[in-house]
């Protein structure tokens, strides 16, 4: 507590200074006390610096005048939350006051209080307890033992071994405070009250109930009594004694106590923003407790409001605000808007502190809290260890913090499968909080779950049951039955059993703790979908499917709620990554359905997460670019500008390798433009939130119905599907880590009428290899086709016949390797299925559902073709010129970007049957030209492709270019983003300096990535040609699709995008193409026109390798030229 002691020091004064001067800095320094009692804080300030400057010009800069004034005015300022303008003049006082008056001083001992306060308030404890320890040596010397004036320090030096967790150091000196006050200045004192209250949260806090209820209600009679019952001091207790009910599961008593501190603090502190807001936080805290987030959040609004206004908006004590506001939206599931509030609180902390201070550990973790709780804990990980090092050096061993931190980390290792390194974390953590808080406290009980599961994860169920008994026992005690604790060790309890196939068990937790998480959470929360999906489990094992069901249906429809919350304010990683956290319950659906492909509930079921799920990241990160390039305002659209620049630089970095960069350098320069990338688009999705849910997918009790009636009346919908098969544990883990599930391949069919079939087609690996061996075969024009095309025939498709039935038009959605062959290569035994089938290949079924048009279409034609690889560099924008890394990488692999002569027949042909197209070829077929066009109707891009691997590709033909890592190290990996390592080749590819036959491209002028390529304004767009080779390729990601150039372009809202899955022969592409261009104008749909011009090209070349390479992926209709120019 700080105290103002005005002592006078004017006796030793020197000079006789002028009186006029003198006496207006004493003015002024009374004024700014009268000043601060009434509140009035920013005029107190100014009046004590006033005062200062008096007392300086009237008696010099060291009297112990001006050491009197800079006490004050430092005082005032640590109270006021500005505690780096309060430090310096504290130490300053200090040091005029030991010269002026000796190092034991009365007086010195204040400033030693007050920089002790300061210290302690930025939990540097270290350099507080000697300051603290030193002052209250100073009043027992100058006082006496039993003297009020050592009580102060007395208080002050257990409030901060308190603040520490250090009880047993902390008890006797507020047992010696209050007996001192009370023996001087009598049993009602208000300087008794606050030792009563301070003492009373020491018990609190140990959760001793009943020895600090009395000592709370004591405080606040005396201070009632003493100040009046709406004095400011009131309601510190009254709220802290409703913390006390609450969690006895008094709720009914704390309310009360609640509304009249709230009321206290409008009229009593309405005077002290500070103050103010800092009640603020406590009651929103509070609030927790009662469940009530809505009453909490503005709570915490208008607290941070309040600090922004008085100490701006990078002040440490924001921080504090921010962490409450994001934390009351994380308790609610709203992690998309709790994110950013955490990383503004870290940033601050960081910038106002430094980085190794140790509240910036306390930051540290909340977000990572965060990161856990969805599920992502590789991003979570290098936080936790972090905020455990801040800790560590900060409080010691064995704090409490210290143990929280080595619990979440623990429980990140077990998220990882880490088993071995987790359980020694997991039992330090326990033992430092059972012996600091006693076994009985709350967080002993999550510790104890913590390891319970751990050991459920390795199959030790026998060492897990008793804690995790252990576990609600204690939360019961302490928390009350209908606790929120409760109810999640009721889920952990139901969750061995479900391991030990005890269903009889786990039903009845289950229920009971699905009842508290709705009473007391609501009934959308994500507990309650997790609850409602074990519970399904339970049922299910209890061969109970009809009560298993409609749980099933409300934890999807939960799930789902919550991923379109989130979605609209993540950036395309981020929602990746929460889609895998939603991925294990997804994949629950699709093993029942393999156990019950008969039910048409379960088939629907099912189908509803294939379509709402499946490539859901390419759908929502399309909806931003469509939203920011035609529904957004200038500077959104300038934000979508930094951050396709910041692709750019990502993009040359990445390819150009490090340079003169160090390895650790690099790394840490591509981690910084990817995260401000991420950064960007996060900004960018919740910007246009509100419009981009103004076309949200339709519900998952409709989504099956509306993809049917967009169904063609005469076709069907293949929805692959591949996931991992639930694992059960059966016994004890030796291996210390997760080993990986196996995985299948499922084919869910839709017709028009909204009926459904659905086939387990079995493992995946065996139908993987025959797609690889088919494409393998299909690459090679000299290889043999037969076998490998009846092969996956046979896996793949030939089981699907019986459920098609007469079909013969199939939308495709394929999976895995599927997705990387065409089906209508498939042979099955008599001929192709091109003969029979008419295939149209899309990245969902949910793309069949009509999409906002843009109005009439553009009517230009733009065809980039035959760029020449060998321009000038100098006739290249500066910026272009170097790529040293790159080029000497790829010389090194004996790459060189051939001519395309076949490109300049192919884009002339096309311009002869549509004459008003643009053709940019030779020089002029440049990254720039491309980046920089306005939206075309149709775009043709005739080039070389290129997708980092390993392998490198014979020359030729408009082969891939196949690389690995770039830079001046062979051993570097390669980008760790796909979109980073496919991508397209143009102008000024080979450095004419550069001697001997391999030449290779300047990154920055060459070569277009598919990350960059999505930053296009293809809205509108009917149709891409990707005439290049290999432009199907990508990275498979399991529900997510091909990451390369197919998802570029879709993302970048192409209607259609044509592509190949091979390298085709330059000659042969361009007779294709003419022929698809033909059928089109023809009027032929984009799917059926390409079939038709296979089925031409094959009439004179029988292979598959010449006339299958390229499939058509997204809208099948015809394209809209009637209304084109002439």
């Amino acid at each position: 507590m700080l105290v103002t002691v005005c002592c006078s020091e004017g006796a030793a004064a020197g000079v006789a200074p002028p009186e006029a001067r003198l006496l207006g800095a004493r003015a002024a320094f009374d004024e700014a006390n009268t000043l601060w009692d009434a509140g009035r804080y920013a005029e107190a300030v100014s009046r004590d610096e006033q005062a200062l400057a008096g007392f300086e010009a009237a008696l010099g800069s060291t009297h112990p005048e001006v050491a009197r004034c800079l006490d004050l005015l430092g005082r005032h300022l640590l109270l006021q939350g500005s505690s780096a303008r309060a430090e310096p003049l504290l130490l300053r006082a200090l040091a005029l006051r030991e010269t002026a008056l000796g190092k034991n001083a009365p007086e010195v001992a204040q400033t030693l209080t007050t920089l002790g306060d300061l210290y302690a308030a930025q939990h540097l404890y270290a350099r507080a307890e000697p300051l603290q320890v030193h002052a209250l040596a100073i009043r027992e010397a100058a006082f006496g033992k039993e003297h009020p004036l050592v009580a102060e320090p007395l208080n002050d030096l257990a409030n901060l071994y308190l603040a520490q967790d250090h009880y047993a150091r902390a008890e006797p000196l507020y047992v010696r405070a209050l007996a001192i006050r009370e023996a001087a200045l009598g049993r009602d004192h208000p300087d008794v009250a606050q030792t009563l209250h301070d003492l009373a949260g020491l018990y609190h806090q140990q959760m001793f109930y009943s020895r600090a209820e009395p000592l709370y209600v004591r405080a606040v009679a005396i201070w009632e009594a003493a100040l009046g019952k709406d004095h400011p001091l009131v309601a510190d207790p009254l709220y802290w004694l409703a913390v006390l009910y609450q969690q006895q599961g008094l709720r009914a008593r704390a309310q009360p106590l609640l509304d009249r501190a709230l009321a206290i603090s409008e009229t009593a502190l309405g005077k002290n923003p500070l103050d103010l807001a800092s009640l603020l936080d406590k009651l929103g805290t509070l609030y927790w407790g009662h469940r009530r987030f809505t009453g909490a959040q503005p709570l915490f609004e208008r607290a941070l409001a309040l600090r922004e206004a008085t100490l701006g908006g990078s002040h440490p004590l924001v921080a504090e605000s921010l962490s409450g506001l994001a934390a009351n939206h994380q308790l609610q599931g709203s992690y998309a808007q709790a994110e950013p509030l955490h990383e503004r609180a870290l940033a601050i902390r960081e910038a106002a502190l430094g980085r190794d201070h140790q509240l910036v550990g306390y930051s540290l973790s909340d977000l990572a809290s965060l990161y856990v709780e969805q599920g992502l804990h590789t991003r979570a990980q290098p936080l936790l260890e972090r905020a455990l090092t801040l800790r560590r050096a900060a409080l010691g061993e064995n704090h409490p913090y210290v143990a929280d931190d080595l619990v979440a980390l623990a429980n990140v290792y077990v998220a990882q499968g880490s088993y071995r390194r987790a359980e020694p974390l997991l039992l330090r953590g326990l033992a430092i909080m059972e012996s600091v808080c006693g076994e009985r406290h709350p967080t002993v009980a999550r510790y104890l779950s913590d390891l319970a599961n751990l050991y459920v994860a390795q199959g030790s169920y026998r060492r897990a049951a008793p804690l995790h008994a252990r576990a609600l026992a204690i939360r019961e005690a302490a928390l009350g039955k209908s606790d929120v604790g409760v109810a999640l060790s009721l889920n952990d309890l139901a969750r061995l059993d479900l391991a030990r196939g005890a269903y009889a068990d786990a039903g009845p937790n289950l229920e009971r703790a699905l009842a508290i998480l709705e009473g007391t959470l609501g009934q959308k929360h994500p507990l309650v979908a997790e609850a409602l999906n074990h519970l399904a489990r339970v049922r299910l094992g209890q061969h109970r499917l009809t009560e298993a069901l409609p749980l099933l249906t409300r934890a999807f429809t939960l799930s789902e709620q919550r991923l379109r919350e989130e979605a609209l304010g993540f950036s395309e990683s981020r929602l990746a990554s929460f889609l895998q956290v939603l991925r294990r319950d997804e994949e629950r659906l699709y093993a029942l359905l393999r156990a019950h492909p008969d039910d048409a509930r379960v088939r629907r079921l099912a189908l509803s997460a294939a379509l709402l799920l499946k490539g859901r990241s390419v759908e929502e990160t399309a909806d931003i670019s469509r939203t920011v390039y035609r529904s957004l305002g200038a500077e959104d659209r300038d934000t979508f500008a930094r951050l396709r620049g910041l692709r750019t630089q990502l993009a040359q970095l990445s390819l150009q390798g490090p340079g003169p960069l160090a390895s650790r350098a690099y790394q840490e320069r591509l981690e910084e433009l990817s995260e401000q990338g991420a950064a960007l688009e996060a900004d960018l999705a919740r910007r246009s939130a509100s419009l981009r849910s103004l076309t949200a997918l339709p519900a998952p009790a409709e989504i099956v119905d509306r993809v049917a009636a967009a169904l063609p009346g005469d076709a069907a919908l293949v929805e692959f599907v591949t996931y991992a098969e639930p694992s059960r544990v059966s016994g004890a883990d030796t291996t210390g880590s997760r080993p990986p599930r196996p995985l299948r391949y499922l084919a869910l069919v839709l017709f028009p009428d909204a009926t459904t079939r659905a086939l387990d087609l079995g493992p995946a690996g065996p139908i993987d290899l025959a797609a690889s061996r088919l494409r393998d075969a299909l690459a090679n024009r000299d290889a043999s086709f037969e076998a490998p095309a009846q092969a996956l025939y046979q896996l793949a498709f030939q089981p699907l016949l019986p459920l098609l039935g007469k079909t013969r038009r199939v939308f495709l959605s394929p999976e895995g390797q599927l997705a990387l062959v065409p089906f209508a290569a498939l042979h099955d035994g008599q001929r192709f299925l091109v003969d029979a089938f008419d295939f149209t290949y899309l990245p969902s079924g949910k793309d069949l559902l009509p999409h906002p048009r843009e109005g009439v279409p553009p009517g230009s034609v733009v065809v980039l073709a035959n760029p020449d690889f060998d321009t000038a560099r100098s006739a290249l924008p500066e910026a272009r010129r170097d790529a040293p890394a790159l080029r000497k990488e790829l010389a090194r692999r004996g790459w060189a970007p051939t001519p395309l002569p076949g490109t300049r027949q192919e884009a002339e042909a096309i311009q002869r049957l549509l004459p008003q197209a643009q053709l940019f070829m030779g020089p002029e077929a440049t990254k720039e030209r491309l980046l920089r066009l306005p939206t075309p109707g149709i775009l043709h891009l005739a080039t070389h492709g290129f997708f980092l691997e390993d392998a490198p590709e014979p020359t030729g033909s408009r082969a891939v270019i196949h690389f690995g890592a770039l830079g001046e190290d062979p051993q570097a990996s390669n980008p760790a983003d796909p979109l980073l390592r496919s991508g397209l080749v143009f102008a000024g590819a080979r450095d004419p300096a550069s001697s001997g036959a391999s030449q290779a491209p300047s990154s920055g002028s060459a070569l277009v990535t598919a990350l960059e390529l999505a930053g296009l304004d293809l809205w509108g767009t009917q149709l891409v040609v990707l005439s290049a080779c290999d432009t199907g390729r990508g990275d498979v990601k399991l529900g997510q699709g091909v990451y390369g150039l197919r998802r570029a372009f879709l993302v970048a809202g192409a209607e259609t995008v044509v592509m190949s899955l091979w390298k085709v022969d330059d000659q042969t592409t361009s007779t294709l193409m003419e022929a698809y261009y033909r059928h089109l104008l023809a009027g032929q749909g984009r799917a059926a026109a390409l079939r038709e011009a296979m089925l031409e090209l094959r009439r004179t070349q029988s292979h598959p390798h010449a006339w299958a390479p390229f499939i058509t992926m997204g809208q099948a209709t015809p394209l809209r030229l009637a209304r084109n120019p002439p």
